[in-house]
């Protein structure tokens, strides 16, 4: 057998092999290998590249050596499971680098971390000013996790007691120019409404790239064509205006009567479509 063939077999067998070990290893982003994951994945890329181009040595010395150094953090996962222990030698803790709006000296030296690494990683986070921090740590994955202090925080909706529509995933009900028939039955529609929608856009089905349905019904069209673009329903805020005009024609009859009972029934009709309107709102006005 020529010496290039033989190469070529070795190769894709690593190739190969590689790819099942790293399915059994796991799924971890790079930046959340463990320090025995890290070495493992070093290691095991040397022998395999070894392996390729060692015209003398049996190929399955190499493919036993990989197997070894694979199975080695499948282990000391499992044992890190059982022990915190050995979680925290095998996988490391995290580290406190800003408490209480002061910086932690002593810390960033165990990390290695100089004054303008630690600014880097905050202006990451868009913090600028070490004093709006509260609490700032480096976690064992490399990624430094800031808390700010209340007065810096962003204001959300639960501080201002403001009712918030709760989020959920948009579905895709058009890939490619086809229609997702799975997607449209989890939302309980058809074809015949994507058709209608379409329409009402006047766009052509084979002429949309994606298309979402949020938890409001409302469809999003991205087009082939980036210089088409279509323009976003107005239905949801015309339902609200009318509900509104509703209210409003309602607050009127109740001041425009003269009789008690039936002011009094206006009134009541007014503030229970006020109480809808508001709960409405963050679903209507999105």
């Amino acid at each position: 057998m020529p010496e290039w063939i033989n190469i070529v077999i070795r190769s894709v067998v690593a190739l190969v092999y590689l790819f099942i070990l790293t399915k059994l290893i796991g799924k971890r982003q790079i930046r959340q290998l463990t320090y025995i994951e890290y070495i493992v994945g070093i290691t095991i890329g040397s022998i395999a590249a070894f392996m390729a181009t060692d015209m003398d040595g049996p190929m399955y010395h190499s493919l036993i050596a990989m197997t070894i150094f694979a199975l080695s953090p499948v282990l000391a996962e499992w044992l890190s499971l059982k022990s915190k222990a050995i979680r925290n030698v095998v996988e490391g803790q995290a580290t406190i680098l800003i408490k209480d709006g002061k910086i932690l000296e002593d810390n960033l030296k165990k990390e290695r971390l100089t004054t303008e690494d630690l600014m880097e990683h905050l202006r990451m986070k868009n913090v600028f000013r070490v004093a709006d921090v509260e609490f700032a740590l480096m976690e064992t994955s490399g990624e430094v996790s800031v808390l700010l202090k209340s007065q810096h925080r962003p204001v959300t909706p639960q501080d201002l007691d403001l009712p918030v529509a709760q989020a959920e995933e948009p579905q895709a009900v058009i890939m490619d120019g086809n229609i997702m028939d799975e997607s449209l039955a989890n939302l309980g529609l058809n074809r015949n409404w994507v058709r209608m929608e379409l329409q009402k856009a006047g766009v052509a089905l084979e002429n949309v790239f994606l298309g979402q349905v949020d938890r409001a019904g409302q469809l999003y069209l991205d087009l082939y064509d980036d210089k088409i673009k279509v323009a976003p329903s107005q239905e949801l805020k015309l339902t609200y205006a009318l509900l509104k005009k509703c209210q409003a024609d309602l607050e009127m009859f109740a001041l425009s009567t003269k009789n008690k009972q039936t002011k009094q029934v206006y009134e009541k009709d007014a503030e229970h479509l006020q109480r809808v309107i508001d709960r409405m709102k963050p679903l209507l006005t999105q």
